[in-house]
C-alpha cells in the first residue's frame, strides 16, 4: 500500500520540480532580454569588451537558476540585477564621456594608409598581416595598394575604403565628436586646433560644444553637425 501512494508522491515532486525549472527558465530569459533592451540595438560583431564580459556573466548566473531548483532565485536575480545597473550606468557615462567610452569600448585604428601598412600600429593592436589579407579578401581587394584607408574597429572588424580613380576616397577623418576635438583626426589631416576653430567659424559656430560632429573628406570639404538640432 505504502508503494502504492509513492509513486503519487513521486510523480507530484518530479512535477513540482519541472515546473519549477520551467519558471526559472523562464524568468532568466526575461531578465536577460531586459538587459539586451538596455544594450541598444547592435550586431554580436559590434559587441564591446564589456558587452562580452556581462554575456559571460548573465550565461553562467542562469546555468545557475536553472540547474539549481533547490536555490532561492534571488540568488541568481540580485547579482542580474547588478549586471543590468553596471550596464546602465557605463552606457549613461560613455554618452557623457568620451574618455570612458574610449577606455572601455576602445578607439578605431587606422592600419593602411594610402596604400601603406602602418606596422607599428598592428604590433600595437596585435593584429597579424594574416588577419589583415584574410579580411581584405572579404572586402574582394587583393592589393593593399588599392586600399585608401582600413581602419581596425574596436569590434575587431576591418572598414576598407578604396582608392578611386581620381586617387581619392569615401573616407572622412573625425575632428569634433560629441563637442570635442578629435586631436588624432587633426593628426591624420596633418592640420592644428586652429585651422579647426577657423573652419568652424566659417560656418557659424562659435564652440565645438555646439557641433556633435565634424568631419573632413579627401576632396578637403568639411561637413558639420550642429548638437541638439531637433531640440
Amino acid at each position: 500500500m505504502m508503494l502504492t501512494r509513492g509513486k503519487p508522491l513521486g510523480k507530484v515532486v518530479l512535477g513540482l520540480l519541472v515546473f519549477s525549472i520551467i519558471i526559472r527558465t523562464l524568468i532568466t530569459y526575461l531578465i536577460i532580454l531586459f538587459v539586451f533592451r538596455f544594450m541598444g540595438k547592435r550586431e554580436i560583431g559590434e559587441l564591446s569588451v564589456m558587452d562580452l564580459v556581462v554575456f559571460i556573466m548573465l550565461a553562467e548566473i542562469a546555468v545557475f537558476l536553472i540547474e539549481n531548483p533547490s536555490e532561492a532565485i534571488w540568488k541568481a536575480i540580485v547579482p542580474m540585477a547588478v549586471l543590468l545597473a553596471i550596464q546602465i550606468g557605463s552606457a549613461w557615462i560613455s554618452l557623457k564621456n568620451q574618455r570612458f567610452r574610449n577606455w572601455f569600448d576602445g578607439k578605431p585604428s587606422i592600419i593602411i594608409k594610402h596604400g601603406k601598412v602602418d606596422e607599428k600600429e598592428m604590433r600595437r593592436q596585435r593584429y597579424n598581416f594574416n588577419d589583415l589579407l584574410l579580411q581584405l579578401r572579404e572586402h574582394g581587394i587583393q592589393q593593399v595598394g588599392d586600399v585608401a584607408y582600413a581602419i581596425l574597429e574596436p569590434s575587431g572588424k576591418l572598414s576598407v575604403f578604396e582608392t578611386k580613380d581620381d586617387g581619392s576616397s569615401d573616407y572622412a577623418v573625425v575632428l569634433i565628436a560629441d563637442g570635442e576635438v578629435q586631436y588624432s583626426g587633426l593628426q591624420t589631416i596633418r592640420k592644428n586646433k586652429q585651422w579647426l576653430v577657423n573652419e568652424v567659424r566659417k560656418q557659424g559656430f562659435h564652440s565645438f560644444k555646439e557641433i556633435s560632429l565634424c568631419t573632413i573628406n579627401d576632396q578637403g570639404e568639411v561637413q558639420i553637425d550642429q548638437n541638439n538640432e531637433f531640440q
